[in-house]
């Protein structure tokens, strides 16, 4: 049998975590229940990917100087050239393939700084050379929400549109989409992909509270006042930590991608405690093991709410869009949430003591939507191989 050739696209190995655990997911489902697939990658970490995932990996963009800011003649003319090489590109990468699948990650959103000419750009680049080539592409467990901008929208519904099979992390993102126009009748709901990887054992109690820090600066509508609200940020969550390190509670502070490291930094300097400490995770597995350690986690970015939720340990969110709200209620945390955007250290503290104080009964309640989540899982690849390999899940019909 000719092995199938599988394209995974998107910004991996570009230093975000939650977006490398999606792909970690797909590429378990993969090699289970397709081992003869022949998989590579276009991403925006081709050197990262292949190193941690052991794939072949092209980049996403033929302008290296693509995620810096243009500041000259040369640097404007360079990435408009780079817009039209990289369709060509696109289109020559996509007709490689029997499928292409964008792993998870929040593609079809503009909830953080989004420029349409970026991501958004290449997706439908994406998109649309599936359609041309014959070639199918799945957004799997994707994540969307409402845009503002009119020029991403656009490109957003299109891509959607153009896609062969598509299926969305929460009920939210496919209201979503509905709300752009797109049929989204038969499109389905499953768990984040992240739910999917293996959780580490929980470890005994420590004391110790995880918090999840984010180079926060506000959405995609928040530019004009990006910079007061970073500020307001980093201050309320200094002073949580500062509250707890001197109430003598062990503070681990964890980030889910590169920009948050200075973050971190600027807390814990700030803070100027030994108690206050700042793990060194690269993936989502790191990630679940500080938080399985912990006797509690505080956080911002939606992966480092899902590790937590996943490692079973009860958590705080701070929220910054709707999806992470929906992510907590369907987790039976839903009254843990707290806005990122105006953090209030004396209400959030009582939130959290308020956690704390039903730790016992939250584990519980989390192990019983962890199951539920590998069951709706399941159902997702289960699904993905109907829509995507018809030999391969005709043969499984076949045996069964």
């Amino acid at each position: 049998m000719t092995p199938v050739r599988v394209g995974v696209f998107g910004l991996l190995g570009s230093g975000n975590s939650g977006n490398d655990g999606s792909l970690e997911a797909v590429l378990r489902y993969l090699r289970a229940g397709h081992p003869e697939a022949v998989v590579d990658a276009l991403c925006g970490g081709p050197e990262a990917v292949t190193s941690r995932y052991g794939i072949p990996a092209s980049r996403l963009h033929w302008y290296r100087g693509e995620y810096r800011t243009a500041s000259g003649a040369g640097a404007v003319a360079g990435k408009a050239l780079g817009k039209l090489v990289d369709a060509v590109r696109t289109a020559a990468w996509v007709r490689r393939h029997d499928v292409v699948i964008v792993p998870g990650m929040g593609v079809l959103e503009a909830t953080l700084p989004l420029r349409p000419w970026g991501f958004p750009y290449s997706l439908f680049l994406l998109c649309a050379s599936g359609r041309l080539t014959g070639t199918p592409v799945a957004l799997v467990g994707v994540g969307a929400a409402p845009i503002g901008d009119r020029a991403t929208r656009a490109l957003v519904r299109w891509s959607a549109k153009l896609a062969a099979y598509r299926s969305y992390r929460d009920a939210l993102s496919r209201d979503a989409l509905r709300a752009m126009g797109v049929d989204t009748a038969g499109d389905e709901v499953h768990p984040d992909l992240a739910f999917a990887l293996p959780a580490p054992a929980a470890g005994p109690p420590s004391g110790t509270v995880c918090v999840g820090v984010m180079d926060f600066h506000g959405g995609n509508d928040d530019r004009a006042r990006a910079a007061e609200i970073h500020r307001r940020y980093v201050h309320g969550v200094t002073r949580f930590v500062r509250t707890l390190a001197e109430e003598g509670r062990p503070v681990r502070l964890l980030t889910g991608d590169a920009c948050d490291a200075k973050v971190a930094a600027a807390i814990r300097d700030a803070v100027g405690l030994p108690l206050v400490t700042a793990a060194e995770t690269a993936s989502l597995a790191g990630l679940m093991k500080e938080a399985a350690a912990a006797d509690a986690v505080v956080a911002t970015r939606y992966h480092n709410l899902v590790c937590a939720l996943k490692a079973g340990t009860p958590a705080l969110a701070l929220s910054y869009a709707a999806k992470s709200d929906a992510l907590m209620d369907r987790m039976g945390l839903g009254a843990y949430c707290h806005p990122a955007r105006e953090i209030d250290a004396d209400r959030l503290l009582a939130q959290f003591r308020a956690l704390e104080r039903r730790s016992a009964q939250l584990r519980g309640v989390l192990a019983e939507r962890n199951a539920a989540a590998a069951r709706r899982l399941d159902e997702q690849f289960t699904a993905l191989t109907a829509a995507l390999f018809p030999a391969a899940d005709h043969t499984l019909r076949e045996a069964s």
